[in-house]
């Protein structure tokens, strides 16, 4: 009868050895990591990008259990603009007060509160997007690939500015813009690369 206790005992310390071993909060590559960001008006389209000032994925059991990144809002480039005044026109709008008020709220941040997935690679994340100091959930699809000890989580999130008080030439606000006008959605694309243990 001795034996068994012991054989259980064993079993036991293999199975949390195993799974604690795959508890992870992982750190991001910064350099590996991107987020893009897009824009449309009546006109035309903007593009560019927004520097990750840090991050993290919760990597539990092959899956993506949580996580967070901040963007450096202060960072923001346009990339479909050549000529160097009317892109830094461009820039500097975005970083002021009709915008983004980079110099206020120099960082923004998305912290996933649900990630649902039935097969460990396409993902249903909900989390809350923080602008300008106001919170926000929004719910997007993630797609998640693991290369070795690689981790790359993609993702597309769509939210609506004017919930973050950036209500600038928007058509929900204001009459008779007409080419004027700048649609309320932004698209980000989000890349996080990570490494497990």
């Amino acid at each position: 009868m001795k034996p068994i206790p012991i054989l259980l005992f064993a079993a036991l310390i293999s199975f949390s050895f195993i799974f604690g071993k795959s508890d992870a909060v992982l750190n991001v590559d910064k350099n590996e990591s991107t987020v893009s960001w897009k824009a449309s008006k009546v006109t035309g389209t903007h593009f560019g990008k927004v520097k990750i000032s840090k991050a993290e994925l919760d990597f539990r059991n092959e899956r993506i259990q949580g996580g967070s990144f901040e963007m450096d809002m202060t960072s923001i480039t346009v990339e479909d603009i050549t000529d160097a005044n009317s892109n830094k026109r461009l820039t500097d709008h975005l970083k002021s007060d009709d915008f983004f008020s980079s110099e206020k709220f120099k960082s923004s941040s998305m912290k996933i509160t649900s990630a649902k997935t039935n097969n460990g690679k396409d993902y249903q994340i909900t989390g809350d997007l923080v602008i300008k100091g106001i919170s926000h959930p929004v719910t997007f699809p993630a797609i998640v690939e693991v290369s070795g000890n690689k981790i790359t989580a993609t993702a597309n999130i769509t939210f609506d500015r004017t919930k973050y008080d950036i209500k600038y030439r928007s058509g929900s606000y204001f009459e008779n813009l007409a080419d004027r006008l700048i649609y309320d959605d932004v698209h980000l694309e989000v890349k996080l690369v990570a490494m497990s243990n």
